[in-house]
């Protein structure tokens, strides 16, 4: 009889809690959500956190506002999201640049990208374009680099930040190449794009979709591509390895959303799902592949595992090419 009342009142507890869940994400969001973004407006992550935004804001009835906070690597935005209250009206849209790379560089570390966050869903991902200024007198990858190495320590690279993915990876381009250049880092991919186009720096890793329009009207050259194959996007450009420069077959960025750490199972649900169907939507994913993207629209589990591997992945890089903070 015992034992009967226990277990009655087993159940009425785990009902109250399924039930109460439930109502969490009825109610949510109650009032404006705000998505932070990590980088000033124009680059990608600002792009795509605003299509994103526009669509939970449909969806809802409810104000989705994104709100730009650069500065420090991405150090600054993120700080904010992890220090707000866990009720899902505070998020953060971000790149593994700022969340996972950045932070392997600085000690102590800021935050730990996974531990101190709820990661909700990865959205897209795609490889990075390698862009030149016109004034140098190349024409493909092989003569860019050539031309590089005829002139040590006279170029420059622009990155959107110290200890991102542009500057680690042009790092192990670099020294896979032989080019000896000087790092010139901005906050943010819009700057450091405008750097390259105004000859303040000679070369970037970019990405495709706002790099693209400027080459084809002859403002930038654009020569090869990171990944293991080539852009559908960009068929006819080769990839870094197609050149005999090995390494970077892996080097993607990523684009993806995050909640403070403690988010509830409902919020945490509710925004994984609406993040993946809208991932999913073919007028998104038509804009995804003339940009050169490519949709992944992973669960919170997922992504989890993808930042871990990530994190000891860079890690073990970082080490072995001596890759330090400037």
């Amino acid at each position: 009889m015992k034992l009967s009342k226990w277990f009655s009142g087993w159940l009425a507890a785990g009902a109250l809690v399924v039930t109460g869940g439930i109502a969490v994400a009825q109610d949510y969001p109650s009032r404006v959500v705000r998505v932070i973004v990590a980088f000033p407006p124009g680059g990608s992550t600002d792009i795509y956190a605003r299509v994103i935004a526009n669509e939970l804001q449909l969806a809802w009835g409810k104000s989705v506002i994104v709100e730009n906070r650069p500065g420090g690597t991405g150090v600054i935005g993120t700080q904010l999201v992890r220090q707000s209250p866990a009720d899902g009206h505070v998020l953060l849209f971000t790149s593994n640049t700022a969340h996972v790379l950045g932070p392997l560089l600085m000690d102590p570390r800021p935050f730990d990208p996974v531990a101190d966050f709820t990661p909700i869903s990865k959205a897209l991902r795609f490889p990075l374009y390698l862009i030149v200024h016109p004034s140098i007198p190349a024409r493909s990858l092989k003569e860019f680099i050539a031309f590089a190495k005829s002139k040590p320590g006279q170029f420059n690279y622009a990155s959107s930040g110290q200890g991102g993915t542009s500057h680690i990876v042009t790092e192990l381009f670099n020294a896979a190449a032989g080019i000896k250049a000087s790092h010139v880092p901005y906050k943010g991919a819009a700057p450091a794009l405008q750097a390259v186009m105004t000859g303040e720096a000679q070369y970037l890793f970019n990405n495709i979709g706002t790099s693209q329009s400027f080459v084809l009207a002859g403002k930038l050259r654009g020569f090869a591509v990171t990944g293991e194959k080539r852009s559908p996007a960009l068929p006819d450009v080769p990839t870094i390895a197609e050149a005999g420069i090995p390494g970077l077959e892996y080097a993607y960025t990523w684009l993806g959303l995050l909640g403070p750490p403690g988010l509830s199972p409902a919020v945490l649900e509710k925004l994984s799902t609406e993040i993946m169907r809208i991932m999913r939507l073919p007028e998104i994913g038509k804009r995804l592949l003339g940009d050169g993207y490519e949709v992944v629209a992973s669960t919170p589990t997922q992504l989890t595992r993808d930042m871990q591997t990530e994190v000891a992945t860079w890690s073990r890089v970082i080490r072995e090419r001596g890759i330090k903070a400037e």
